[in-house]
């Protein structure tokens, strides 16, 4: 079976958040059961890492969008890649969505347009003359417009949008209509218009012939008016037609302690020496002070949805009982300067890296005892996994994912609001668990013997590609 993977992230190349994770493994989990290619745009990055691409294909302009070029390469593995070559578009510094300040592109309606038309256009076989799908998957808002298109187009080839964050919607005024080439009678309530805008995702949740989301929580979860964001009733619609389904994200294989090279020591379950190496090269590394107490571990996007004013709320009360904080990641400036200013005031006891290195993140999970994720929604989370599997026992707002993966007082613990009250309940009790040495050793025991393959999710996924395939 032929399956296009249409997706604006992959870490092989470039990553923004957990989409790239996702990219990056689902595919590999599904070879054994499909003929899976990658698409993606052709970012400076991704061009200068592929060795050698190949021109399959060229899509003339259309619209306001320019024309472009479409080229197939592979991963060093044999996965193989089209990237749509475009310099005008996707040849830019800055992430794959914004410039180095973090301003979204004020073109990212053409730029992502002109990706979906393409993506659509591949998949009916009209770019690459040896190859077309049986089915497309789609992710999130960029890749949304794809099914629109087919179905604007007239084809019938079935697809899939999974939405891994319902929050980032890709809306645009209603203008964009014409510089993507869309029809005015999708424009209405029941089609692409959201409050008078243009929703690429409303487009992908209307066109679509499935829905999946990341884990069967938030499925249900964004059906409710509290996490909709204004499309639980079009979800509840789809969902009660059983054309929504939430399949768990999983990790690969590297996430073992055991082996990762990346470690300051490697270490297993029970060799709890192993892991205070790891904690003492992460204190020595953020400058922090020796300590025997509890070192808390965030590696999370610096946003609003993370909860991260929660701990900062929080944190003169985990420093003061004798607990540490270490952060990385970046995100929302205010909140990356008050993560700073709370370092500056505690620099013994609170260490901050604005950024994002992964091997630095696994160190984190490694050394921490525990890992903060207040989250206010939680899609998925993948920080929560890697965290168990590395013996640093997550502290989770009862939520999406962080639900589905945390097993309260076993492998971590759940609180059940985004509240400052709350999320320090959660805290108190992981401080009780550090005291008690018999009940930490089983927890971080139990944590790291978890298993979050990506396998049972991709034989659910090759189970509903075939299903829709022979509809």
């Amino acid at each position: 079976m032929r399956v296009l993977f249409v997706t604006t992230e992959m870490d092989d190349f470039v990553r923004v958040g957990g989409l790239g994770a996702v990219s990056a493994a689902l595919p590999r989990a599904l070879r054994s059961f499909t003929d899976i290619r990658i698409m993606l745009p052709g970012y400076r990055d991704i061009i200068e890492q592929l060795t050698h691409i190949q021109i399959v294909g060229r899509c003339p302009a259309f619209a306001e969008m320019p024309a472009c070029s479409l080229g197939r390469a592979a991963t060093k593995d044999g996965l193989p890649v089209y990237v749509l070559l475009c310099s005008q578009l996707y040849d830019r510094p800055g992430n794959p969505y914004g410039d180095e300040s973090g301003r979204d592109w004020p073109d990212n309606d053409i730029r992502f347009a002109r990706f979906a038309s393409a993506a659509a256009e591949l998949a009916m076989g009209k770019l690459d003359k040896n190859w077309a799908a049986d089915l497309i998957h789609a992710n999130d808002w960029q890749a949304s417009l794809v099914p629109a298109y087919l179905a604007w187009r007239g084809s019938k080839l079935p697809s899939i949008l999974t939405i891994h964050n319902l929050a980032y919607q890709g809306l645009f005024p209603k203008d964009s209509l014409r510089r993507i080439g869309a029809p005015e009678s999708s424009f209405h309530i029941d089609g692409i218009e959201f409050y008078d805008q243009l929703s690429f995702l409303k487009a992908g949740l209307v066109y679509a012939s499935h829905l999946t989301t990341v884990s069967g929580t938030y499925a249900r979860e964004i059906t409710t008016t509290e996490f909709g964001c204004g499309l639980e009733g079009l979800l509840r619609l789809r969902s009660d037609a059983s054309e929504l389904t939430g399949i768990l994200n999983g990790i690969d294989e590297s996430w073992d302690p055991r082996s990762c090279a990346q470690l300051a020591q490697q270490f297993g379950a029970g060799d709890w020496i192993g892991k205070r190496a790891n904690a003492d090269y992460v204190r020595k590394q953020f400058g922090l002070a020796v300590s025997r107490g509890p070192m808390f571990g965030i590696v999370a996007r610096l946003v609003h949805q993370k909860g991260i004013d929660l701990v900062l709320s929080a944190a003169d009360e985990i420093v003061d009982a004798g607990g540490q904080i270490v952060v990385t990641g970046s995100g929302e400036p205010a909140l990356e300067q008050a993560l700073i200013d709370a370092h500056r005031r505690r620099p013994d006891a609170i260490g901050v890296v604005i950024g994002f290195n992964e091997a630095q993140a696994r160190r984190i999970f490694a050394g921490s005892d525990f890992t903060l994720m207040p989250s206010r929604f939680e899609p998925c989370g993948l920080s929560q996994m890697y965290a168990q599997r590395f013996g640093s026992l997550p502290i989770g707002h009862q939520t999406g994912g962080l639900a589905e993966t945390i097993t309260d007082g076993e492998t971590g613990f759940l609180f059940s609001r985004p509240s400052r009250e709350s999320f320090l309940g959660g805290v108190r009790r992981a401080f009780c668990a550090f005291m008690a040495q018999d009940q930490l050793d089983t927890m971080r025991r139990s944590a790291m013997g978890r298993s979050f393959s990506w396998s049972i999710s991709a034989g659910t996924y090759s189970a509903l590609y075939r299903k829709l395939a022979s509809v």
